[in-house]
């Protein structure tokens, strides 16, 4: 079937499988991130000059690759499958773009020689290929992650096996993903002497989504380290507390309900996951002709406002932990910021913010406008 995304035109399988999140070619659902991609490499090379080289890892139908050629970038797009080499050969010609095409393993390509930027968008988790990404890319290394189940802990031994780390299912799950993710990049690009920073990251529609600026300094992976520690986790009233470090300090009790079910999360990302003033600059390259723009936009702004702390709360899970009915968002973060505290919309849902007040003093700040 052909389909119109972001003023280029593509040949794409229709749906190879029942579930649309099974299409190997094509993924209708993924055309926010796709949109997104597109405005971020739009920003970056304001951001950076020097950048010009574009790896589409996993090309598919080469809607990434053909989408970044069109907008000027020097694209190679790679993949195993001989099928996707030739849609994606097919797709380049039909918009009259340039860009080299690869069949081959792209661990083996990247190992070749640098690109400025790696885009990886594989089915399922990005590790197998984050070493070599590392290793060869300059400056911008954009990452997918599908399998959200073993990110944020549903799948606990896949997740261990796939980020060497301990995700945990919590309230925050999408963000546990989001911090498990970053966690296991940032310690895959340390080994190559390389810092990651991440410039902007969200987490939508059962996956995760990050872009990381490179450093190419050992100094740099050291303080990309430091940001590393672990989320100690109360599951009966959920209070959370951060805990900065490689080592774990596990709590045995819960200091606010003094409860003993604790969990331990770990090594995860501590540090900010957003550079507030390059998302501004992202919203301001996403033109209304892309379909997605409304949405993108609105995302832009939730995240350049939301606040640097590692974990979310929902304001109605906490409400109905609390036995309360819950009331205007806006409402309830006014409370909080008329007590003193610092309070942001969350976009991992509706419902969901972030703040500085720990889990009792979140209550103690609304409780009069919530009973």
């Amino acid at each position: 079937m052909r389909v119109t995304e972001g003023g280029v035109e593509l040949e794409v399988p229709g749906e190879q499988t029942d579930g649309i999140e099974e299409a190997v070619f094509y993924n209708p659902r993924q055309e926010l991130n796709r949109d997104l991609t597109i405005a971020t490499l739009r920003a970056y090379r304001e951001r950076e000059a020097r950048a010009t080289s574009y790896l589409d890892a996993m090309t598919a139908s080469g809607v990434r690759g053909v989408r970044a050629a069109a907008d000027g970038w020097d694209v190679t797009c790679c993949d195993v499958d001989e099928q996707a080499v030739e849609l994606a050969r097919d797709n380049l010609e039909r918009n009259d773009c340039e860009a080299t095409v690869e069949h081959r393993n792209v661990n083996a390509l990247m190992h070749d020689g640098p690109f400025d930027v790696i885009d990886l968008d594989p089915y399922g988790t990005p590790m197998p290929f984050a070493d070599a990404a590392f290793a060869n890319c300059r400056d911008l290394v954009c990452v997918t992650a599908t399998d959200t189940a073993p990110l944020c802990g549903a799948h606990f031994n896949s997740g261990v096996r796939s980020y060497s780390a301990v995700p945990r299912n919590t309230d925050y799950h999408a963000e546990m993903g989001v911090r498990i993710l970053i966690s296991a990049l940032a310690r895959s690009a340390a080994r190559f002497d390389v810092g990651v920073e991440p410039i902007l990251t969200h987490a939508t529609s059962h996956y995760v989504r990050t872009y990381l600026e490179l450093e190419h300094k050992a100094t740099s992976a050291d303080a990309a380290i430091d940001e590393l520690g672990h989320l100690y986790h109360c599951e009966d009233c959920l209070y959370r507390e951060a805990d900065p470090g490689l080592i774990a300090d596990p709590l045995e009790t819960c200091p606010h309900c003094d409860g003993n079910r604790m969990l331990t999360a770990g090594p995860v990302w501590l540090g900010p996951v957003q550079d507030s003033a390059f998302i501004a600059a992202v919203r301001d390259e996403i033109p209304y002709t892309f379909n997605t723009a409304p949405q993108a936009r609105e995302l832009c702004d939730t995240l350049a406002a939301e606040l640097d702390e590692p974990t979310h709360y929902d304001q109605h899970k906490l409400c109905r932990n609390w036995g309360l009915p819950a009331n205007a968002m806006d409402d309830f973060l006014a409370d909080l910021r008329d007590a003193g505290y610092e309070a942001s919309r969350a976009h991992y849902g509706g419902t969901t913010f972030k703040t500085d007040a720990s889990v009792g003093e979140i209550r103690a700040a609304t409780a009069d406008s919530l009973e």
